[in-house]
């Protein structure tokens, strides 16, 4: 939800969208600095979320940070961001920031991973004592970026000083691309069982809900309205109505043409059977 006007606001446009749940860039998502967060900013923001109606709030860390990347400068700077996220989430009391894994930028996936867990040691380290958690998103899997597979979410969270200060955010649209067909309850509970074996299903913070524009296995990001492209509406009906997962948070990044989000949240509002808690 955008955050134009301050933090609160995209309180307020979720509470209007009629959603459950609002996920936030904390700061410029595309800039390595930002302006300072004052106290003003962090009680207006807390005040309006507790007022809202709203089940819970998260952040989605800066796209710039990659933590995986074999220039150390440029690791430092991601890791230095990444921390800054995390101190404004913490402050706002977000419990936790949307990460991706991030590119080897073609040094290779051990390698890369090996960067990757020292830089989150690092993260860990500097915000010690902290609540709000690091939620790696799984990707699509396109070139030389991290984390399309369950079994790498699996050892980043094995090799890391700190598992408990990390979560996952499962990308339906990321997982089609990757190459999981989730388009039937039963390929679908296949997956979640991959998924549970290699990471653990307790470890799953949240959900991005995204159709797909591109087919299975494409290992492209394109997004698309639920039930608008290649997944369908299946694999969302078992998603939703799942016992275990069904109420986590589930957060839209469909694409924002006129009323996309008011259309897909009744959409899968239509999906889920008894009481319907918001997605």
């Amino acid at each position: 939800m955008s955050i134009a006007g301050g933090l609160a606001n995209a309180v307020r446009r979720g509470a209007a969208a009629g959603c459950g749940v609002v996920q936030i860039f904390v700061r410029n998502q595309l800039r390595w600095a930002g302006r300072r967060l004052d106290e003003r900013e962090v009680l207006e923001f807390r005040r309006e979320l507790a007022a809202s109606g709203l089940r819970t709030a998260c952040a989605h860390a800066n796209y710039l940070v990659n933590l995986a990347t074999p220039d150390a400068d440029e690791r430092a700077r991601a890791v230095s961001a990444l921390v800054d996220d995390l101190e404004r989430a913490e402050r706002l009391g977000l419990p936790f920031v949307v990460l991706h894994p991030g590119s080897h930028r073609g040094a290779g996936a051990e390698e890369g991973l090996a960067r990757l867990v020292g830089s989150l040691d690092q993260v860990a380290h500097r915000t010690e004592g902290w609540d709000v958690r690091v939620a790696l998103e799984n990707t699509a899997g396109a070139g030389d970026v991290l984390g399309s597979r369950a079994e790498e979410l699996g050892a980043i969270l094995a090799r890391v000083r700190r598992p408990e200060r990390l979560a996952v955010c499962v990308d339906t649209c990321h997982l089609f691309a990757a190459g999981y067909d989730i388009r039937t309850p039963r390929r679908f509970a296949a997956v979640l069982a991959e998924f549970d074996r290699s990471v653990g299903l307790g470890r799953v913070a949240a959900f991005h809900l995204n159709d797909s524009r591109a087919g299975l296995g494409s290992k492209l990001d394109r997004h698309e309205n639920i039930g608008g492209g290649r997944i369908g509406l299946a694999a969302f009906r078992f998603l939703v109505n799942h016992p275990r997962l069904g109420r986590l948070p589930m957060i839209l990044e469909t694409p924002k043409r006129e009323d996309g989000d008011a259309r897909n949240l009744a959409t899968l509002r239509g999906l889920r059977r008894g009481s319907r808690p918001p997605p």
